[in-house]
């Protein structure tokens, strides 16, 4: 069914190629057995196959295909999205991408894995569990923008310039924040301040209720008092 492309490891010391694609004599007669194969598998259609099953499939054998220079896992993930809607029959809300982008050493180990013959039951357990993934961040991902607003709501016009821009800094890095929290010096380096300015000034977003404080001196770190990124 699927054009078969080689994917190959290497050292740290040479690029890794993920992926190599098939010859480009073939890919339209790929793409066009393809899309007959994603039209049939379509719910009430010839040949109609499960929600996840059919995803994960529709993913995968675009990316084996891999018709453009660029952009084919961006591609292959709408597919996957477009996939999952028709088959649930509404609009889907999920950060599919967001959610491999996260592990994307796994998401190219499992199509390095599965990228030798037809048999894809492993790559078919793994992308159902990454979609299962992407709609539990997008339903956290809801519930930390509504916090957000909380946030904003209750603190407006009680802060200063600087700390609206590092709080709104803060909540750009997403549910994960800032890895291992926010330092000083990553309030000076947002800011361009003083470390003494600095202090005070997250000193007061900790008495305001909008930080909360981990840790001492040089392990001294700060997140957003919210129930989704508390530490």
């Amino acid at each position: 069914m699927m054009s078969r492309g080689k994917l190959f490891l290497a050292d740290w010391i040479n690029p890794t190629i993920h992926f190599k694609a098939p010859p480009s004599s073939v890919i339209k007669q790929e793409m066009n057995t393809f899309m007959t194969w994603f039209a049939d598998t379509a719910p009430r259609c010839k040949s109609p196959l499960p929600a996840l099953t059919r995803t994960g499939i529709a993913h995968y054998y675009f990316v084996c295909i891999h018709p453009f220079e660029d952009g084919n896992g961006r591609i292959g993930r709408a597919l996957a999205e477009k996939s999952l809607s028709g088959c649930l029959g509404k609009p889907t809300l999920i950060a599919l991408s967001q959610t491999i982008e996260r592990n994307r050493k796994a998401y190219y180990k499992a199509l390095e894995r599965n990228n030798r013959d037809n048999e894809i039951t492993a790559w078919l357990i793994y992308f159902a569990k990454t979609i299962l993934e992407a709609q539990d961040y997008s339903l956290a991902m809801i519930d930390f923008l509504i916090e957000k607003a909380k946030l904003y709501d209750r603190v407006r016009g009680q802060l200063n310039e600087r700390q609206e821009k590092v709080i709104d800094r803060i909540f750009r890095e997403g549910l994960d924040g800032f890895k291992g929290g926010l330092s000083a010096e990553n309030y000076i380096s947002i800011t361009g301040i003083s470390r003494a300015t600095a202090i005070r000034d997250l000193h007061t977003l900790v008495e305001k209720g909008v930080l909360i404080k981990s840790g001492e001196l040089k392990g001294t770190r700060y997140y957003l008092n919210i129930d989704k990124l508390k530490c």
